[in-house]
């Protein structure tokens, strides 16, 4: 599971979500990928499961790149807790995702591949998604190597 090796606080603010994606918004390592249209908190199970999702899908060929890191402490509470007590212990880690925000990239695969690989790390994810191509991208040179 991603979490930090270390935080300087056990404890966050849960902080709000406005605006757009001021960093990450561009495909920058692949040349395919998927962006968030919602604003949402993504936990580090589902990055995995979608990591996951997408090198099986990939057969383990080509590269991705996750572009997001849980690195924000929840905490919880027990169940049937009265208030007041202090704030309850940290649970897990997350990354709070903006519109915008670049999630996965891929590489070294054809569009088609890359497309149904992305689309089923989409289905494990929270957030709506839309499917991205790097603009210097040639089909031809994809049509091939099929």
């Amino acid at each position: 599971m991603l979490q930090p090796k270390k935080t300087k606080f056990r404890r966050q603010q849960k902080g709000k979500m406005k605006g757009e994606s001021q960093r990450g918004y561009a495909l920058a390592f692949g040349s395919f990928g998927i962006k968030s249209l919602q604003y949402k908190w993504i936990t580090g199970r589902q990055i995995e499961a979608a990591r996951i999702a997408v090198t099986r899908h990939m057969q383990r060929q080509g590269q991705v790149w996750v572009r997001i890191f849980p690195d924000k402490p929840i905490t919880k509470k027990p169940a049937e807790v009265r208030m007041g007590k202090g704030k309850g212990s940290p649970e897990g880690f997350v990354s709070p995702i903006t519109p915008g925000r670049i999630i996965f990239e891929i590489e070294g695969v054809p569009f088609e591949i890359a497309k149904e690989a992305l689309r089923l790390a989409a289905q494990k994810l929270p957030v709506t998604t839309r499917f991205l191509i790097r603009r210097d991208y040639d089909f031809q040179k994809d049509s091939v190597n099929i």
